[in-house]
Formats: C-alpha cells, structure tokens, sequence
C-alpha cells in the first residue's frame, strides 16, 4: 500500500498526516507551538521549527505503529506545507539574515503602499515582497548579503531536499503571479528591480526567489541530510520524492475540494480567510482583498483577517483555569463544546455585547496593532450564552466586512462555502454561526478537521499519480472526494439578522479599538 506523508506548520499546531493513495488517514501526529512577539515583531525561532517537525513525525510514526502490528509506515511521497507569506532571508551559505518576520506583522504599510501603486496591483502588508521592500527602505544592513527568500514552506522543503522551490499558490503570496504563464509577473519583476536599484542592492529579483512550480510537478527528493533532520530515527529513507511545498491557503483549498472556478472556502483558527475560484479578473483593484491562486494557478481572490480565534481561545482557557483552580480537570474538546453550544442558546445579536478580537494589527479595517476588547452597556444581557456568541461573531466580523466588497462591489456569488480549520471542530456550532453572519450556506466534510496537512498529503498522492493524465480537480473528484460525506447548513435568518445588528455594533467599537491601540502601549 502506497502512503504519503503531509506536513503543515500552522501557526499554533504542526501537524503530520500519512494517508493512503485515497485520500484515506492511516496516522497523524503533532506538536503544539506558539508565535513568539519579540522586539516588536512577530516571529518564530527555525530551531522550534525542527524540534516540533521531529515530533509531529515521530508520534505519527507511533501511531501508525500502534495500529499496524508495530511495522513502520513505508512512505511514497511527502509535501510540505505551511503558514503563506513573511520574510525568510538567507546569505549564499544559508545563514539566517534576519528574524523570520511571520504573516501576522503589519509592520510594511509604506512599503506595501508604494509596491500597490507601483504595479496597480494589491500588494498586502503580510506579503513577501512587501518585508523586503521594507527592510529595502530602512537600508537594513543585511539586504546586500540575500542570495535567497523563501517563506516558510519553501525553507523546510529546500533543508529535506536541496531544491530552491514553491508551489504556486505559496508563491503567489510572495510576489504577483501570472496565471497565463504560471510564475512570476514579468512585468511587475522588472519595475521591482528598477525600483530597488536606486538603493544599489548587488542581487536581481529573480536570482533570490524561489522557482515557481504547479501541482504534480516533481519537487526534488528526500536527501540523506533531509531525513535525519526530519526523523532521525531512520523510519524515512532518502530519495522519496516530494511534490512542490504550498501555502495554508494552497492546502485549504485542496482539503476542501475547492480548487475549480466557483468554489469557495472558508478557513478559519488563528487567522481567518476566504478563497474563491474566479472565472474571471475582478474589474478593479481593492485594497482589502488579495489576488492569489489555487496549487494549479487559477487566480483566486482571497479575504484573509489576521484575527479569529486566538482571543476566544483565550477566554476558553480562562474558563477552564477556573475549572482547574476549583479541583476540576476539564477535557479540553468537551470545554470547547459547551462553551461554544451555549452561543447558539443566546440572543441573535449577543445581546448587546460586542467584542474586538484584534490581538494584531487588521488590515482590512486598517489597524497596525491590536487590542483585544469586550464591551458592554448598562442594560446589555450579559449572560454566558451571549458572551461566547459575542466571542464567535467577532471572531468572523471582519471576514464578512471583506466579503461584502466582493459581493456589492463585484457581484461575486456562491452556492456555498467549504469550511475548515480549527472553528468548525466543535460540530455545527461554527458553522451556523459562519452561515448566519456571511448569510450563505457553510458545508464542512468529514475530513474538515484533518485541515492542511491532508490537503498537502493529497498533493502529494496528486504528484505520484501524474503519469494518468488528471488533472487536480479529476483526481480530488473521482480519487478522493466521490463518497465523501457532506454536512451543509443553510442560513437561518434570525441568524442573519442578528448578526447584521452585532457587525453594526462592531464597526461603532472600531473606534474604542482606535483609541485602546493609541493609549494602550505595548511593553517594548
């Protein structure tokens, strides 16, 4: 029996997933991690990366050992996956040049600025380009020694196999694709390197980015150094080949059967975004929506928030420290469960109480920090139920703040929307809410809580099957997703309307956030 091993570096858990050439989970594996937010920046330490990777695969390699008569799972082929965009600078002999600088930072506002009217097309603060053009402008001392930029995907995959390369949809989110030709925008690299040339940086553009791949394209393979840092148990052998490492976004998209024109997705934990498969260019530029692609380059225009759920996360873990300083230990899924089943029990609108979930900056509501806010008047209903659905619809406020423009300013519609990510685990709880608040129908499948990692493992499945001639949406159609089971829930109207009452509420507390981020100063 073939399997594949899918890797993603989400941005609190890595996770691993082996499956089988169907799509099938035979054993998963993960390490929980956090961001770091150090000197004024959002980061992760590398060393963290290869220590939670080397657990991810090692409990995996456990757990397949337990449900297989102790035998080690022989694998086909691997693909990485991982959080999109940031800064990831290295010298020529692959020294680490700067911190890496993650998504979450909203730190490039003039650089992003310039990029956006430069080439009239959205460069957003999060992306690559954006973090070098930055470190471009404040001459940091570190621009003339680049030989290489990845993002984090593209990091791990070039340590396991050598090969300096991204998947398309992980690339589109380092600098503008052309889809016509599936790599890098000519026309745009070029004026990028005119600009920068007033700076007198040594590199040109293309010298330091990642060559650009499509889904099923070989990737390179596991190479003796590769395998020991990901499992140096000898479990993994060198020369197994992997397929082009992807962006969350790339991976969601594929987990969700969502890479066709007019499919959408929904994916929603520490961040929260939406892709939707165009059949067509949008009629002009917006500044909070992003133009990205699928994993086979169809563009794709993506709603992405920086915040979701790591503001009610923390409020769950208030909850159960209390459980915990009372004698009581509460299991984690079942805290989660009756927390968020008791939003569907409060008022449509949460009666009256609003929460700002910024914990970072947001830049569709144009905020470079966060400071995440509840509020309440006088004669709000402040009971259990309505905090935590206060607490949930903050955490897809500004998401639907972002669709908004896409369906009154674009006319873009959809029959639904796939949901995944760690907000729909709890079952149908995030997702009604998710259905009320964006007023569309929101489908999760069985596999929504596999996430990433599976969408990434199926890529690699994708590459081993190459040679039959399907394309991605055959193979995810007839391959994977023919029997799958599929949850859908309609919108229900008090739904709509309440949560139409608590984004008003919301957009009038912007303001509060406004003046919290002015007088609250971070410790620096």
């Amino acid at each position: 029996m073939k399997t594949f091993l899918g890797i993603e570096l989400g941005s609190t858990r890595i996770k691993a997933v082996l499956i089988d050439a169907g799509g099938t989970p035979r054993a998963s594996g993960g390490f929980d991690w956090e961001n770091r937010f150090e000197n004024g920046v959002w980061t992760y330490h590398l060393d963290d990366v290869w220590h939670g990777l080397r657990e991810s695969f090692a409990n995996l390699a456990a757990d397949y050992r337990a449900t297989h008569g102790g035998v080690d799972p022989v694998v086909s082929g691997i693909g990485v996956s991982a959080m999109m965009h940031g800064y990831l600078a290295f010298d020529r002999e692959d020294n680490q040049l700067a911190e890496f600088r993650t998504w979450r930072n909203t730190i490039t506002e003039e650089a992003a600025a310039r990029l956006t009217e430069a080439f009239g097309f959205n460069i957003p603060q999060r992306w690559s380009i954006a973090h070098l053009y930055r470190a471009v402008l404040g001459g940091e001392a570190h621009v003339g020694e680049i030989g290489f930029l990845t993002t984090l995907a593209g990091y791990v995959h070039y340590q396991l196999t050598g090969e300096k390369v991204l998947g398309i949809g992980d690339a589109s989110g380092v600098f503008p694709i052309d889809s016509t030709a599936n790599g890098y925008h000519n026309g745009m690299v070029a004026k990028f390197d005119t600009i920068v040339s007033e700076h007198g940086v040594p590199w040109r553009l293309l010298d330091i980015l990642p060559k650009v791949l499509v889904a099923g394209e070989h990737a390179g393979a596991l190479t003796e150094a590769g395998a020991i840092l990901l499992d140096p148990t000898g479990v993994l052998q060198p020369g197994i080949p992997l397929c082009p490492p992807e962006g969350d976004a790339g991976t969601g998209m594929v987990a969700t059967n969502s890479v066709a024109p007019c499919t959408g997705n929904v994916s929603a934990g520490t961040s929260v975004f939406a892709m939707l498969v165009l059949e067509r260019a949008l009629s002009k530029l917006y500044l909070e929506i992003d133009m990205v692609t699928t994993p086979t380059g169809k563009p794709v225009a993506m709603v992405h928030c920086n915040n979701c759920t790591s503001d009610l996360d923390a409020w769950v873990n208030l909850f159960g420290a209390a459980m915990t300083g009372m004698g009581q230990t509460p299991d984690k899924s079942d805290l989660y469960r009756t927390l968020y089943e008791a939003a569907l029990r409060g008022d449509p609108d949460g009666g009256g109480l609003v929460s700002v979930n910024y914990l970072s900056g947001e830049h569709t509501t144009g905020f470079h920090e966060g400071r995440p806010l509840f509020v309440r008047t006088p004669d709000s209903r402040f009971t259990l139920e309505n905090f935590m659905r206060s607490l949930l619809f903050s955490a897809m406020a500004t998401l639907k703040i972002g669709m908004d423009i896409l369906s009154d300013g674009e006319g873009v519609t959809l029959s639904k929307l796939l949901g995944h990510g760690g907000l729909f685990k709890t079952p149908l709880v995030g997702q009604t809410l998710m259905a009320g608040a964006l007023d569309i129908p929101v489908a999760v499948m069985e596999s929504a809580g596999e996430g990433g990692a599976w969408g990434i493992a199926l890529l690699a499945a994708y590459a081993d099957a190459r040679d039959e001639g399907e394309t991605l949406e055959e193979f995810l159609k007839s391959k994977v997703f023919s029997d799958s089971a599929v949850n859908t829930i309609q919108p229900n109207p008090a739904d709509v309307a309440g949560f139409a009452v608590y984004l008003e509420r919301y957009k009038a507390a912007l303001s509060i956030e406004r003046t919290a981020v002015e007088s609250l100063q971070l410790l620096r």
